[in-house]
Parts: structure tokens; C-alpha cells; sequence
């Protein structure tokens, strides 16, 4: 049941994109849906991943081996070992975005009473 932190990270990428898509719709009675020839447009163009389209399929495909998403009507989704792994990633990730969060809504320096600065020496 190994899987590489790549096929983890495109897993948690199809979990998060559920997740956000799926909360535009709250309280709808919809359900959004992708496939996985869109889901690797997506990845590609937010340069989420350096590898070729064909290197993302045959991720997806082990996923799909390995019982972590399901392929169905040419719709990606995950299964319940998939949401299972996507939870768990997420708690991980969850602190490493809060800070970012945290230091986007207020400006860094201001955490301090004195901003120390420092001339740096520049290098021909």
C-alpha cells in the first residue's frame, strides 16, 4: 500500500479540489464532478506538478489500482481509503497553511515592537 509523495500529492490536489469546489455548493442539492483529462489540465496549468500528462495518468491509474479513487462515468473521485489518506494528508498540511494564512493577513513585521534591519553587503 506504499504510494510516493507524488501520487500522495496528487491525491490531496483531487481531495482539496473536491473539497473547495464542493463548499461553492453548499447547501445546494449538487454535487460538482471532474474528469480526468480536466483534473490534469488543472494540474498542469497551476504548475502544480513538473511532470508530463503522461506521467500523470499512470498516477492516477495506480491510484486507481491501489483502491484510493474511483474512475466512473469518466468522473475522478475518491474512495473511502482515498478520503481516508486525503484526511490524514490534510491535518498534516493544515498547520503549514494556517501560517501562511496568518502571515498574509497581517503584515509580518508588525509582530514586532522594532523591525531590526541590516545592511547587506552586496556581491559583485
Amino acid at each position: 500500500m506504499k504510494i510516493s509523495n507524488k501520487q500522495k500529492f496528487i491525491l490531496y490536489t483531487l481531495g482539496k479540489w473536491y473539497e473547495e469546489a464542493n463548499n461553492k455548493l453548499k447547501g445546494k442539492p449538487l454535487q460538482v464532478m471532474i474528469s480526468k483529462s480536466v483534473f490534469i489540465d488543472v494540474v498542469k496549468k497551476a504548475d502544480m506538478v513538473e511532470k508530463k500528462e503522461r506521467a500523470l495518468y499512470k498516477n492516477l491509474e495506480f491510484l486507481e489500482k491501489k483502491k484510493f479513487i474511483s474512475y466512473t462515468n469518466k468522473n475522478l473521485a475518491l474512495t473511502e481509503k482515498g478520503k481516508k489518506l486525503f484526511q490524514e494528508l490534510n491535518k498534516i498540511m493544515k498547520p503549514f497553511f494556517k501560517v501562511t494564512e496568518t502571515l498574509k493577513e497581517k503584515d509580518p513585521l508588525s509582530y514586532s515592537r522594532k523591525a531590526q534591519t541590516y545592511f547587506q553587503k552586496k556581491l559583485l
